[in-house]
């Protein structure tokens, strides 16, 4: 259904401003009379006082008409080229999840095979790069599937924030990492499956962008009203501040850059699902929330019905806070 601002600014600028010229016209008029009826002085009236009116209604309709017509003008100008970067978007996208990938996945695969070959263990670095650089390149373009493939409508479903919370620090759970997890039993979002995209990659990063010895890593669910807020903390190096103000002004130059997609598919994804994405460096590490808005969770099953199917929520899995035991994996 067409807003009815549409149906109005859509009209050519001819017909906006001949609409405008005859209302104008008629509340000339009507206006005359009503103020001369009001001061008594309806009988000295003449149409010289019509005429004056209507002048400046005239003159008003030709600007009118002038601006509508510059602004239709670059409207379409604009609608073109916003329809143009949308098809270069779409085939560098193409080219590069599919042409690009292939040709990776063959130095992938030449690569396997010169391993096997080559005694050198300088040469045997210099592969092992090489491998670790297509696979990044791989994972990039994995991401821009996600990003592209997400629907643009505003999510109608709801998911339990602990269990993808719980799902993701479980991906991250190794004997190098010290994790740990402090949720309620649920705690249930607006949101779709795709927010497990920008959780997962939220823990990926915590975990990836730390050298430190003991990589530590602090996940929280809490709920405030109408919102539910994960927070995830760890103690790397912090995000630049440079990427920060990238993702606050919502454009990348040749200056300024964030060095990986995955920031963005955090911001964009979140907003995709209604929420809102905010970060803080310090000198002990960076900490990220992400907020959502909270709904009902399902209803309660009825007795005699199993409680672990008939309402979706995990009966099993980490518990309220959970810490990573070095020497076992839960």
């Amino acid at each position: 259904m067409r807003l009815e601002s549409d149906l109005v600014l859509g009209r050519p600028p001819r017909e906006l401003a001949a609409a405008y010229f005859c209302l104008g016209t008629l509340f000339v008029v009507a206006a005359d009379l009503a103020v001369a009826s009001a001061v008594g002085s309806l009988p000295r009236w003449t149409p010289v006082h019509v005429v004056r009116g209507w002048t400046l209604v005239a003159v008003s309709s030709v600007v009118l008409y002038g601006a509508t017509t510059y602004q239709k003008r670059r409207a379409v100008a604009a609608r073109s080229e916003l329809e143009t970067s949308n098809q270069q978007l779409q085939v560098l996208s193409r080219v590069f999840r599919h042409n690009v990938r292939n040709d990776l996945n063959v130095i992938q695969g030449y690569t396997d095979l010169l391993v096997d070959r080559v005694d050198d263990e300088r040469s045997r670095e210099c592969l092992e790069t090489i491998r670790e650089t297509t696979d990044d390149v791989i994972e990039i373009s994995e991401k821009l599937r996600v990003i592209e493939d997400t629907s643009p409508a505003p999510p109608d479903g709801r998911v339990d924030l602990v269990d993808v919370v719980r799902e993701a620090a479980t991906n991250v759970d190794r004997a190098d990492v010290a994790l740990t997890v402090d949720a309620p039993a649920e705690a249930w979002v607006r949101a779709d499956e795709s927010i497990e995209y920008p959780i997962r990659e939220v823990f990926e990063n915590a975990v990836t962008h730390n050298d430190e010895s003991v990589r530590r890593v602090d996940a929280r669910v809490t709920e405030n009203g109408s919102t539910a807020c994960l927070e995830v903390r760890d103690n790397g190096p912090g995000l630049p501040d440079d990427e920060r103000a990238v993702l606050r002004a919502e454009e990348e130059t040749p200056l300024s850059h964030a060095s990986s997609i995955g920031l963005w598919l955090v911001k964009w994804m979140c907003e995709t699902q209604g929420g809102t994405v905010g970060f803080e460096t310090s000198d002990d590490g960076t900490t990220v929330r992400l907020r959502f808005e909270s709904v009902d969770g399902p209803a309660a099953p009825t007795e005699g019905t199993d409680s672990g199917t008939a309402s979706g929520i995990k009966t099993s899995g980490l518990g309220a806070e959970r810490k990573a035991d070095p020497g076992a994996r839960s």
